[in-house]
């Protein structure tokens, strides 16, 4: 069961690269780059569900089992793929707003209005 868990984590990965890695490509940046930072903000969405879980223990007394590999892997998932939809569309926003678009080759360099 473990080995299913971690190929279907690595899968995850692979797909989130992949969206991160292919919008850097249509907005002209560098993939590996922005795959890199896809799959970090994946891992940052987890730590974030692991401090949280860690306060609930802290402060509310919380009984969780963290030898269950599965149930961990559940609990950090959506803030994993939260974090992800959250840097995405914050980076798809505001390459969108870097775009200019030029109608003809006489409005280069002309100032646009905004």
């Amino acid at each position: 069961m473990e080995e299913r868990i971690i190929m279907l984590g690595f899968v995850l990965i692979y797909f989130i690269w992949k969206r991160f890695a292919d919008l850097a490509f249509e907005y002209k940046h560098k993939k590996w780059v922005f795959g890199l930072i896809g799959v970090a903000s994946y891992y940052l969405g987890t730590l974030i569900a692991g401090l949280i879980l860690g306060l609930l223990i802290l402060f509310f007394d919380f009984s969780i089992d963290f030898d269950n590999t599965f149930l961990m892997s559940l609990i950090g998932l959506p803030f994993g793929v939260l974090t992800c939809y959250l840097v995405y569309s914050f980076l798809k926003k505001k390459w969108e707003k870097e775009i200019v678009i030029v109608d003809s080759i006489e409005d280069i360099g002309k100032p646009t209005l905004e």
